[in-house]
């Protein structure tokens, strides 16, 4: 059958040279194993022969069959690599999938939170030091529109007072300073005060755990749930919700998309756009609901 030697061999090279995870090699197994597949249907009688026109088929076959845009792209990551490990063992003379593209994913606007979920889940009560350092990391959180792994990463430092800016590293590693608002300090204050009494001598991250090392990730994700449910907001909030909900309230406010794209330390700016349709949707429902030749007439 047309290519399982090559396939075989090249997944060995994943598994010994590359040293890739069993569950990626399997996924490269399976992808490939259908596009084998599909040369056998079409009569293809050598991974040589193979050219872009069916490798489009093949993706368009694929879509068809069911997949997804994402696991359609995936797919054909799986065909271009293995393609050029063919090219290198000169089993072929060139890539054919490397001008194939796969079909665009939909766009799934990010959920926000309206301004008075925002305000109802950042009305934590309770003096207890842990209490104080939720509070202080969801106000920081939507003060400045970081992200999970940006907030995790503050060092003692980081945040000044009297500039009322924190300095992020962001994605890329590029560093970016953001305002930081009014009740965002006042809460980090409080948490500097008590900081002392979990955080171990020397410690130099911003949030500590109750074990008083730097906290995870996976903890404040847990602690945006807890809150969320204590304080009776909608479920599935999660911290880059508070990222979305700061991005969207500032662009209606501001309508400065490159202010926002600098708050947010997006490298593109297209990247940013996607609030503005949040905005539209918000404007859109206002009108809906406010405009007397928009309101719907009663059954």
């Amino acid at each position: 059958m047309v290519g399982y030697r090559e396939l075989a061999d090249f997944l060995q090279r994943l598994k010994t040279e590359r040293r890739l995870s069993p569950h990626t090699v399997t996924a490269y197994q399976h992808d490939l194993n259908a596009l084998l597949g599909f040369c056998e249907r079409e009569q293809v009688e050598s991974l040589a022969a193979l050219d872009s026109y069916h490798v489009r088929r093949f993706a368009a076959e694929s879509h068809r069959r069911g997949l997804g845009a994402r696991s359609v792209a995936r797919r054909l990551s799986a065909v271009r690599t293995f393609l050029e490990y063919l090219v290198e063992v000169g089993a072929v003379k060139a890539n054919a999938g490397v001008h194939v593209q796969a079909p665009r994913p939909p766009k799934h606007l990010p959920s926000t939170l309206d301004a008075d979920q925002v305000a109802s889940l950042l009305a934590i009560s309770g003096d207890e030091p842990l209490a104080i350092r939720d509070r202080a990391i969801l106000e920081l959180f939507y003060s400045s529109g970081l992200r999970l792994a940006e907030l995790v990463g503050l060092n003692l430092g980081d945040v000044d007072a009297a500039d009322r800016t924190v300095r992020v590293l962001g994605k890329g590693s590029k560093t970016r300073v953001v305002p930081v608002g009014r009740k965002a300090l006042l809460a980090l204050h409080d948490w500097l005060q008590v900081r002392p009494q979990l955080a171990t001598h020397g410690e130099p991250a911003m949030f500590v755990s109750r074990n008083g090392d730097r906290i995870s990730r996976r903890s404040v994700q847990a602690r945006v749930n807890h809150w969320a449910k204590h304080q009776a907001v909608p479920s599935g909030v999660h911290p880059h919700m508070l990222r979305h909900s700061f991005a969207t309230h500032l662009l209606e406010s501001s309508k400065d998309l490159r202010a926002v794209q600098e708050m947010l330390g997006h490298a593109s700016l297209s990247t940013t756009q996607i609030y503005t349709h949040l905005d539209f949707q918000h404007l859109a429902s206002v009108y809906d609901q406010a405009h007397p030749r928009a309101k719907r007439r009663p059954d």
